[in-house]
Parts: C-alpha cells; structure tokens; sequence
C-alpha cells in the first residue's frame, strides 16, 4: 500500500513538472516567433530611414557643393529628415480626419 501512495505521488509529480515544461517550451516557440515579428518590422524602419538619409544626404550634396564639409551638415540633414517626416505625418493625420 506504502508503494502503491509513493508511486501515485511520484506519477502525479512527473506529470505536472512534464506540463509545466511542455507549456515552458510552447511559450518558447511563441516568444521567439513575436521576437522575429518585431525584428523584422524594426529592420525594414531602419532601412528605409537610412535610404531617406541617403537621399537627403545626396540632394543637399547636388544644390551645394563642399556642404558636407560644413560643420553644421549632419544638424541640417537631421533637419530635413524631421521636417519631411512631420509632413509625412500631417498628410497622414489629414487623410485619416477626412476619411472620418
């Protein structure tokens, strides 16, 4: 009868640790699969702000020749990025007011 309580509670024991570690592994598999998600999304944001500093940087260079030598050039790229992107969110805030 001792064997018989011992073994129920030892099966009753593996059983449980044998849940938790298969739900441990599922959320695993979950995490690591919302992780690549984001990682992917991030990575296209950076690359497309990187070709949009590219292109800044390219256009500032064909209206003013010797600009990047200026020390003020890195302050005027970031300018023109912020003021395009706030455009590019008013545009965005007025379509979304209209379709309203």
């Amino acid at each position: 009868m001792f064997n018989l309580k011992f073994l129920k509670s030892l099966k009753n024991a593996l059983d449980s640790k044998a849940g938790l570690l298969a739900f441990s592994e599922s959320q695993k598999a979950v995490n690591a699969d919302y992780i690549k998600s984001l990682s992917g999304t991030e990575l296209k944001i950076k690359t497309d702000e990187q070709r949009l500093e590219a292109m800044v940087r390219q256009q500032l260079k064909e209206e003013f020749p010797n600009i990047e030598k200026s020390p003020s050039y890195d302050l005027l790229v970031d300018a023109v990025i912020h003021n395009y992107k706030s455009k590019q969110l008013q545009a965005a805030d007025d379509t979304a007011a209209k379709a309203d």
